[in-house]
């Protein structure tokens, strides 16, 4: 008997909200595995940073593969491989350990894609809009709730029991995909671009790599200028060659055209904008007060729950995408979106002294970031045609992942650039507005991102 329209959903909501929480539940962690596993900061970042290397160059593969071969097929391999890196990352003796097995963790990042891809083939149009804007709520909730629950679990556990929690939620979602994810039918015509994956891998490498770096390294020293210049060349090299294949993972006149490049840059500001508030709410919450005030003393688990609101908050603005964009049009949730963010960024940046102002602003930027996230895959559906939508929202995935990284780490210049042992608390305000200018940026590009006429046909 075929499953229904809400069993899938619940499949692959279930799915996704397991790959998410793992995304940040490290992150409260980070200290206690650098003391327990006998290393030090710059090596502990690497679990965060091998997990974004792995996923930004194995999802618009994994992407491609579903449209080639199947979603079903690809995510039930993703889903058995994301279990085995739990499990040896619950099993890890040593740092080197722990990142080998994130970086096979970093696989499950394809679900995403691959799940807006099935429910495209799965659902009537009617429901398609709200279901992808659950599904991408999901990604923002349980990354919100990885930083909640990956502190409780640190305080009154081992942080073993967060690789243990994860393997159990890859194995429920294997089952929950395998019976009741339908099996679909081959999209795509054609074969796997290994030449252009093989480019793309190594130019995201490099890319990531310098960025991830720089901080340590340098950013005007020679390794980081030169893995820029590398990336840049593969890159070059890679849009050349996928210029002249007709089985080319990434369609150039695809991505140069204004609404599908509008939409990658709207992923792309998204994810920086977002990596400013994990980076900055929860340091600041954990931090005793310093000379001018900033911080709350806050234990791991009281700095996740003040992210709870906003991540709340994320759910029901996804889930409104649909009925927003046959009221007003495609475009609007985007803009609507962008510009809750950049209010409640400017809201916190300048109150964020009480308990209070950091549930009620960061409740609006999750309600903002809702809409973002629902926004982008349905405009994606708007825009490319069935056989190319895992490969697309891989793509547009990748984006936010990059665009994570770059906040990530110009958070973490703005916090060095303290250079006191308590974080200055212009610092912080610093980082809310930084992370209002991204909002207002992408503001500006959101009319772009539109139904292009000559795709929407296809």
């Amino acid at each position: 008997m075929p499953a229904s329209p809400r069993q899938v959903v619940t499949a692959l909501v279930t799915t996704v909200f397991g790959y998410s929480l793992m995304q940040t539940v490290v992150v409260p962690a980070l200290g206690l595995l650098t003391r327990e596993l006998h290393t030090t900061p710059a090596w502990s970042a690497w679990i965060l940073s091998a997990f974004l290397l792995s996923s930004a160059v194995l999802t618009p593969l994994l992407g491609r593969l579903g449209d080639l071969y199947g979603k079903r097929r690809v995510m039930i391999g993703v889903l058995a491989a994301y279990a085995a890196g739990m499990a040896g990352a619950a099993l890890a003796q040593d740092i080197a350990q722990l990142i080998a097995a994130r970086v096979v963790q970093g696989a499950a990042l394809a679900v995403v894609p691959l799940s807006m891809a099935v429910l495209r083939e799965a659902l009537p149009r009617e429901r398609l809009a709200s279901a992808m804007g659950l599904v991408s709520g999901i990604v923002g909730a349980g990354a919100g709730a990885g930083l909640v629950v990956g502190g409780l679990l640190a305080d009154r556990l081992s942080w073993r029991y967060l690789f243990v929690l994860g393997a159990l939620l890859a194995l429920i979602s294997l089952v929950m995909v395998a019976r009741w994810t339908p099996r679909g039918a081959r999209a795509a015509a054609g074969g796997l671009d290994v030449p252009g994956s093989l480019l793309l891998a190594l130019s995201l490498v490099a890319v990531l790599l310098a960025l991830t770096q720089g901080p340590s390294w340098g950013w005007g020293s020679a390794p980081v200028l030169g893995l820029f210049v590398l990336g840049a060349l593969l890159g070059a090299a890679l849009l050349t060659l996928e210029r002249r294949r007709t089985d080319a993972l990434i369609d150039v006149a695809e991505l140069t055209d204004r609404p599908m490049l509008a939409t990658h840059l709207a992923a792309l500001l998204f994810g920086a904008g977002s990596y400013f508030f994990y980076v900055a709410i929860p340091l600041f919450a954990q931090q005793r007060p310093g000379p001018d005030g900033a911080g709350f003393g806050a234990s791991v688990t009281v700095a996740g729950l003040l992210m709870l609101p906003g991540m709340l908050a994320i759910i029901p603005a996804g889930m409104a995408v649909g009925r927003i964009s046959q009221a007003l049009g495609s475009r609007w949730p985007l803009a609507a979106g962008f510009v809750a963010m950049a209010a409640g960024s400017a809201l916190i940046a300048v109150m964020h002294g009480a308990y209070w102002h950091h549930l009620v602003f960061y409740g609006l930027v999750g309600a903002g970031s809702g809409l973002v996230m629902g926004a982008l895959p349905k405009l994606i559906a708007d825009i490319v045609p069935p056989a190319r939508t895992g490969t697309a929202n891989g793509l547009n995935n990748i984006a936010r992942t990059v665009g994570g990284v770059v906040g990530s780490q110009l958070a973490a210049a703005v916090i060095a650039s303290g250079g006191a042992a308590a974080v200055p608390d212009s610092a912080f305000t610093a980082l809310f507005w930084l992370a209002g200018g991204v909002a207002v940026l992408g503001v500006a590009i959101s009319p772009y991102a539109v139904r292009a006429l000559r795709t929407a046909a296809a």
